[in-house]
């Protein structure tokens, strides 16, 4: 039999494999991080006729080259273009992630890490990070001892919206200040003061507004800081509770008394007139330069601020709360003062927030997984973690946009690092396309359909001459 024969069927063979490579190339054009293939061939064995020799001085014979008949083509590889990145979608979504740079996310599917530049992420019933084909996304967790850190251990599945993730904690209030300027001819302020509103929270989220009070002294200049009342949000008094009636008599709280600067305050409740605040002590006082209206102390010695301590029977959820007076002036002018109470320090610290309930996630650059909450908290949930290879075009597709490591690959570690420390970074709200160059794709299609037909061509030839070698007997 002729040797052409099986020439054209191994170049059939071959295009035809080819072929296959293009059309699943072109059938994934619009899959998520797919990566394109292609073949390449080499030739295959050789028939040897003649073996070459060399020059024989002896006898003056010149050498000859070998004579040699290939058998053929075969597939030499089928590579994936891994380190092509595709086109950038952007679909707003807050688990959709794209990576820049040549790392790859970890997921599991089964116990067993895969890797993926597909960074379509969805969440679970669970609250876990997964994959639209339920695989789950890995990840490092929040250390422990510091919620503002990760611990880059050993992978594990990111569950984001476990139960204990999905409220924010409350915290106490420990820091206020009193803003604005008093107006020393203020008929108001030196009759019966003015007032100024603090909100503040205790240990476990409630809310309170105490309500203090600046009166000017003897001296223009300086001014009495006292108590008038603290109330719930509902603006009941948090010292007694019930409505005064005879089916529901005012009652004490476990709240007893309360301090601010050098006053204290002691509750007594009557059944029926309700609450009294008996004082004692010496009002703090708030002074000022006479001449400039500069704030100059409250309660002397240059203290710029006085303590508001609620008591309690028990254990007290209040904590001391220091407020600042420093941000006060003196300044004449419009007969008229202007004072406000503010939550939190001058610098927004020590505000202290109610319990939040979670409104939305975000992911940054780094792959940080942060939790907003309706309190205004914000709160660090995990880590996201990629992987790299030395050789990423030896990864093993094993469909659903995963690969998996090979030998030829590299391994992985089990740790993966940040996406940052090889350049790279995420791009929240974005998808990678596929990297399928359609007009590669469509000319790669015409070469190999004439590949195709020209050895179709080899094996209709070789079979016609085959005809003429049968009809030389009639």
């Amino acid at each position: 039999m002729m040797r052409s024969l099986y020439s054209g069927v191994s170049g059939l063979s071959v295009h035809q494999t080819k072929m296959d490579v293009i059309g699943n190339n072109i059938a994934n054009v619009n899959t998520i991080g797919f990566k394109a293939s292609s073949v390449t061939f080499s030739d295959i064995f050789y028939q040897t006729v003649q073996s070459a020799t060399g020059p024989n001085t002896n006898t003056g014979a010149a050498g000859r080259n070998a004579m040699q008949i290939g058998l053929g083509s075969s597939v030499a590889g089928i590579k994936a273009a891994i380190t092509k990145t595709g086109g950038a979608q952007r679909t707003d979504n807050p688990f959709d992630l794209m990576i820049s740079g040549d790392s790859f996310f970890v997921v599991n599917n089964a116990g067993t890490n895969y890797f993926t530049k597909a960074g379509s992420f969805d969440v679970d019933a669970n609250g876990t990070l997964c994959t639209p084909t339920g695989a789950t996304v890995m990840g490092w967790q929040v250390d422990p001892k510091d919620s503002t850190k990760v611990i880059q251990d050993t992978v594990s599945a990111l569950q984001i919206m476990k139960p204990e993730n999905l409220y924010s904690a409350p915290e106490g209030t420990t820091k206020a200040y009193v803003s604005g300027n008093i107006d020393n001819k203020d008929t108001q302020i030196i009759a019966s003061g003015r007032k100024a509103n603090i909100t503040f929270y205790d240990a476990t989220g409630n809310e309170y507004t105490a309500t203090l009070n600046l009166k000017q002294s003897t001296a223009t200049n300086q001014y009495n800081i006292t108590l008038d009342n603290i109330v719930d949000k509902n603006g009941k008094s948090i010292f007694m509770k019930g409505s005064g009636t005879t089916a529901d008599p005012y009652t004490a709280t476990a709240i007893t008394s309360v301090a601010i600067g050098g006053v204290s305050y002691a509750a007594t409740v009557n059944a029926t007139t309700g609450l009294t605040l008996a004082a004692t002590g010496t009002p703090s006082v708030l002074e000022f330069h006479s001449g400039s209206g500069d704030f100059v102390s409250v309660g002397g010695a240059g203290n710029t601020g006085i303590n508001l301590t609620v008591t309690a029977t028990g254990n007290s959820p209040f904590t001391p709360i220091a407020v600042d007076f420093s941000k006060m002036t003196m300044y004449g002018g419009s007969g008229k003062s202007t004072i406000e109470g503010n939550t939190g320090a001058s610098d927004g610290s020590g505000k202290g927030r109610k319990a939040g309930n979670m409104t939305g996630i975000g992911v940054d650059n780094y792959g940080k997984i942060f939790g907003k909450y309706d309190n205004g908290d914000s709160r660090l949930l995990g880590q996201i973690a990629v992987a790299s290879f030395a050789n990423p075009a030896g990864l093993e597709a094993v469909g659903d946009n995963m690969f998996s490591e090979t030998q030829n690959s590299g391994s992985f570690d089990g740790i993966g690092h940040d996406v940052s420390s090889d350049g790279g970074k995420f791009t929240p709200g974005v998808v990678e396309m596929s990297n399928v160059d359609l007009a590669a794709q469509f000319t790669e299609m015409i070469t190999t359909q004439r590949g195709f037909q020209a050895n179709s061509r080899i094996i209709t030839t070789s079979d016609s001459l085959l005809e003429e070698l049968i009809n030389l007997k009639r």
